[in-house]
């Protein structure tokens, strides 16, 4: 398969509130070599604050901002054109699973397109963070990772590039960050092409299944406070709600718990470090076979051929299993009750629940439709978060064509949540004029003239959207 590799740069870090404001991706065979490009930038949403501080970091001026004649909705439609012109590919970033992964659906998923565009068609996904951090528990010698001043290793991608000779590229910026990412894949593909080749197995739910269900044994890595740890396990089951396989940690001998009460066994599974360990086949992990097994050195001590015993224990023990999985089944559903008393907003609810069959037909029957009826066919949708997205949506693009007292509605809903004092989950004005005096404080200090007039120029952007929303 080709692949697409591609980063974005945002206002914020809230996906479900900031936005893309620039996309850069490119197109390659399996060799790494370019096929096509794209890039484009857009201007701010109405009424949303971007974050100054991300602002600084990828380097947007004020005029990028307000300026570029590309809205958000448009960006969204021609990068959702290019990415489908482009055909099935694996889908490649760095840190993009947790971060521009989410970016992408939620835009998706508020412009009344399908969200889940890497995983549907054909297309698949993986993330290099993820690669080039099991490259290091597997081959700490083959990649050079900074340390920082603590002693810790740093994965970030403008440090990591160029300290391993990738330097023709501009940091935090999308096109540029893309290429970075790609120089950084052909190394890892060039040094360690098994490790490479192990990434791309695992690059949809149900190959990572086959790998997981036709493995015994098998190796995988997991980051908890910046630090990424090797571990043999063994699959148990999978997870009753969420389908996630749960591998026993073959560190522990499997006959110590397998006569315990649940409520027993519930309690040690709760305990760190994990006897059971959850690998999210939905989110590529980067499993590899047995013969990596010596290179864990926290297993060295218990030879293979125990090993492979605790997991003949671990497969052949149908009631612990059925025990393991009334646990999380339990766990699931007193986590989902919490999470029914929590007030949500429309914006945030796109792993809730998936869209009708009438809803997608009516949703394509908007996108064809020109603004002039697309109002009209908005008032067909059944759910009313479609509705409030369409609404959304005419509002941005063209204001002029919803009924006044719906446009009035929505000018009040935003300035009821930009003015906001209290500490939001979205950017708010008085938190923005906070985090700039803030930075002036500390740019004060290191009298960086440019960051200065940047975030002078920041203030006043804040201002234009205070004076725009503060009479409604």
């Amino acid at each position: 398969m080709n692949y697409i590799f591609y980063d974005f740069e945002t206002t914020g870090i809230e996906s479900n509130w900031d936005q893309i404001i620039q996309v850069g991706a490119v197109l390659t065979n399996s060799n790494f070599q370019e096929i096509d490009r794209f890039e484009s930038r857009c201007c701010l949403r109405p009424g949303l604050i971007p974050y100054p501080k991300a602002i600084l970091v990828n380097k947007s001026s004020t005029k990028d901002l307000t300026n570029t004649k590309l809205s958000h909705f448009s960006l969204i439609e021609l990068m959702l054109a290019k990415f489908k012109s482009w055909g099935s590919a694996i889908y490649i970033g760095y840190n993009t699973i947790s971060f521009d992964e989410e970016f992408l659906r939620k835009s998706l998923f508020k412009s009344l397109f399908d969200p889940y565009l890497t995983i549907n068609n054909g297309n698949k996904r993986t993330d290099l963070l993820s690669i080039l951090r099991a490259n290091h528990a597997y081959y700490p010698d083959s990649i050079k990772i900074p340390i920082n001043e603590k002693g810790k290793l740093v994965f970030k991608l403008d440090q990591v590039a160029p300290l391993n000779g990738i330097t023709d590229f501009s940091a935090h910026d999308a096109i540029g960050d893309s290429i970075a990412t790609i120089k950084l894949a052909e190394l890892i593909d060039k040094k360690n092409p098994e490790l490479w080749s192990a990434s791309l197995l695992t690059t949809s739910r149900e190959d990572a299944d086959n790998i997981i269900k036709n493995n015994k044994i098998f190796c995988i890595t997991e980051t908890f406070f910046g630090k990424t740890m090797p571990f043999i396990v063994s699959l148990l089951c999978f997870h009753p709600k969420y389908k996630w396989a749960q591998c026993f940690d073959l560190k522990n001998d499997p006959e110590d718990y397998l006569n315990l009460t649940q409520e027993s066994l519930e309690h040690f599974m709760s305990k760190s470090p994990k006897i059971i360990r959850s690998v999210r086949n939905n989110k590529s992990p980067i499993i590899m076979n047995s013969n990596h097994i010596s290179k864990v050195n926290r297993y060295m001590h218990i030879s293979e051929k125990e090993l492979l015993r605790r997991a003949e224990v671990i497969q052949s023990n149908t009631t612990f299993k059925k025990t393991v999985e009334k646990i999380l089944e339990k766990q699931a559903s007193e986590k989902e009750e919490f999470i029914s008393q929590e007030d949500i907003n429309y914006e945030e609810t796109i792993y809730h629940a998936f869209s009708t069959n009438y809803e997608k037909i009516v949703m394509e029957e908007f996108h064809l439709s020109p603004w002039e009826n697309k109002y009209k066919v908005a008032n067909k949708f059944k759910d009313e978060r479609n509705f409030y997205f369409a609404e959304r949506l005419i509002y941005e693009e063209k204001p002029s064509l919803l009924p006044k007292d719906n446009f009035n509605k929505i000018s009040r809903h935003i300035a009821k949540q930009i003015f906001s004092t209290n500490d939001e989950k979205w950017n708010t004005i008085p938190k923005a004029y906070k985090d700039i005096d803030d930075l002036r404080n500390e740019y004060e200090e290191e009298q960086d003239e440019n960051i200065l007039e940047r975030l002078n120029d920041l203030n006043n952007l804040i201002e234009d959207i205070e004076n725009k929303y503060q009479d409604v």
